[in-house]
């Protein structure tokens, strides 16, 4: 099977933006056994592809990185068609060489949350998902080329860090997540990379810096509000940047996602409990998955 729809996750900044960005919206309400997404999903065009746009953080911002429902988010987007997500998410930089504006292609993570749904199958039995590579070789690849073909600094591999929130690190967390290898730190990719390999769903992150976390103390003689300014005024910029890069992903004449990929293929060998214990209606709930 060809790709069908791409969908496209807008996080902080690039959730309210990338809206006007997309041709012939129709918007789709979705209703899941795991509750209702974060708002109404706009199916349309956008660089002459088929995409489903999701705001993650829904209308006006309204949820933290803990209330966001991601289990609904993707389940509701793998239901209307879609096989593989371009989302994006703002982090701090754990680097001084990841400076505040660049984007950075994450191909590893470290999960620090704990309050939050991570996987469909609770109820259904032992389903236990490769996640050595947490986003898709494959689409990544199509990510780096397309960013060949953009002005922004973009890095092409980094490690992220997703810690529960909402509050921001302590100055002692900046430093263990920067010795543990840590290159960004955020608050929204995970469980949601998991939830896409559980759904056969390919995935890629576009990380758009805002800041330096705290491992490095605020310019002296900066008052709070010109420090939120100057934090604004990054992710603007960082958010036009990722708009461009998507953009050029999906106006390029690269294959994203079809069934030669490892990641359509996930649950092939990961249900580990008897067939025979799984019941119809159960196995039926979640059929939407094993597409």
């Amino acid at each position: 099977m060809a790709e069908n729809l791409v969908a496209v996750i807008g996080g902080t900044g690039l959730g309210d933006a990338l809206r006007s960005f997309i041709d012939d919206a129709d918007e789709q309400h979705v209703r899941t056994p795991f509750g209702t997404p974060s708002g109404p999903i706009l199916v349309g065009s956008l660089g002459g592809r088929a995409v489903a746009f999701l705001n993650r953080h829904g209308d006006d911002h309204g949820l933290n990185p803990s209330m966001v429902p991601y289990a609904a988010n993707i389940y509701a987007l793998k239901r209307l068609g879609a096989t593989a997500i371009l989302a994006s998410g703002a982090v701090g930089s754990l680097r001084k060489e990841i400076a505040p504006r660049h984007l950075v292609l994450a191909d590893q993570f470290i999960d620090r949350t704990w309050r939050r749904r991570n996987t469909f199958f609770d109820g259904l039995g032992a389903v236990h998902c490769e996640f050595d590579q947490p986003c898709c070789p494959r689409l990544r690849r199509a990510v780096v080329a397309a960013a060949e073909r953009t002005r922004a600094v973009t890095h092409e591999t980094g490690t992220y860090v997703c810690i529960e929130g909402p509050q921001f690190s302590t100055r002692a967390e900046s430093l263990m997540h920067q010795a543990w290898g840590g290159d960004v730190v955020g608050m929204t990719a995970l469980p949601e990379a998991r939830l896409a390999r559980e759904a056969q769903m390919c995935y890629a992150l576009v990380a758009l810096v805002s800041d330096y976390d705290c491992w490095r103390p605020h310019p002296r003689g900066k008052d709070s509000h010109e420090l939120l300014t100057e934090i604004i005024g990054n992710l603007n910029h960082a958010t036009q940047n990722a708009i461009e890069l998507i953009a050029a992903v999906l106006q390029g004449g690269a294959t994203l996602c079809d069934d030669d990929c490892l990641c359509r293929r996930s649950l092939q060998q990961a249900v580990w409990t008897k067939p025979e214990a799984i019941t119809k209606s159960r196995k039926a709930r979640l059929s939407v998955l094993f597409r």
